[in-house]
């Protein structure tokens, strides 16, 4: 089943975590690949380090460099595409080994809007996936195609949010 997660609202990432944490609670193996997000230790983050024993069950890995041309972002755009590129190749590899029943591609719809990676190659990617396996693809934006090619898409809308007061991102609620 491929499952997107998109829209401009909160809650995409917090969805995908939730749906791999149920799928861990009956047992299964769960993996997340992170496109966007970079190296800053969110509670996530905190949370597996705590909880070592979740290893091989549910797993996240950073690829991304941080957030591409905004938030004080230096690093040139060759650095996040190629990031991009090597978290794809990582999550093929997974997806092909047939060692996980969810396989999460957050932020991966921003990452291609941003022409960090291309549409049609997640889709190569995500095209021969096992029945049995749930790829999920987060993030605002998803291209047509992914849409097309999902069997569930959720669209997060957005009707109000504190940033838009200027609050900043809370600690243990966005990251």
């Amino acid at each position: 089943m491929i499952v997107v997660f998109t829209g401009n609202g909160k809650g995409k990432t917090t969805a995908t975590i939730g749906q791999m944490l149920r799928a861990v609670g009956q047992k299964k193996r769960t993996i997340m690949f992170q496109f966007i997000k970079g190296p800053w230790i969110s509670g996530e983050h905190k949370f597996l380090d705590r909880h070592k024993t979740l290893k091989g069950k549910f797993e996240i890995h950073r690829g991304g460099k941080g957030f591409v041309g905004i938030l004080g972002d230096k690093l040139p755009f060759a650095v996040h595409k190629k990031a991009a590129q090597n978290t794809l190749k990582l999550a093929s590899a997974a997806i092909k080994s047939n060692k996980w029943d969810i396989v999460a591609l957050d932020e991966i719809n921003v990452a291609v809007s941003l022409g960090l990676i291309k549409e049609a190659d997640v889709l190569r990617v995500i095209k021969n996936e096992s029945q049995k396996m749930i790829i999920v693809l987060s993030g605002r934006g998803a291209p047509a195609g992914f849409i097309k090619r999902a069997d569930l898409a959720t669209e997060m809308k957005e009707i109000k949010h504190p940033f838009n007061k200027g609050k900043k991102a809370e600690v243990g609620f966005e990251w």
